[in-house]
């Protein structure tokens, strides 16, 4: 199974974006699954559901975090690199932006949807969790 496979397979069972991305790289790195979902449960949503930076991205900056810190002058091009390749691919970094629609609004908030068969038809969250994985595994 990819890390990208792993990811989407993590959202699906209900992770949010960032945890499913960190979550997809974490136990490689040397951290258990446990903790990386802790680390990173307050990112989702862009970050605790402010729609800000895309959990997708936050998650895999923590995997290259993981990876390559404690050095800032590795981990910062690593996350510049993934950061232009997906938006480059998408079309920005930022939650509000990529889920926009008719009433952009109606994401805001505490609470998270319900994760139905609805919610996965109207969001692109699989796939940019699926895309951040790719980016990250490949750097």
């Amino acid at each position: 199974m990819t890390k990208a496979d792993r990811a989407e397979e993590l959202f699906k069972t209900g992770a949010c974006c960032s945890q499913a991305v960190f979550g997809a790289f974490a136990e490689e790195l040397g951290m258990d699954a446990e903790t990386a979902m802790k680390v990173s449960a307050g990112l989702g949503g862009g970050v605790g559901r402010m729609r800000e930076v895309c959990g997708a991205v936050t998650g895999a900056t923590l995997a290259l975090g993981l990876k390559y810190g404690p050095d800032k002058t590795v981990v910062y091009p690593k996350v510049q690199e993934l950061c232009a390749k997906f938006k480059a691919e998408c079309g920005s970094i930022v939650c509000r932006e990529l889920l926009a629609g008719p009433d952009p609004k109606a994401t805001q908030g505490g609470t998270p949807e319900a994760r139905t068969p609805e919610y996965y038809k109207k969001r692109p969250c699989a796939e940019m969790v699926r895309l951040a994985a790719e980016l990250c595994a490949g750097l």
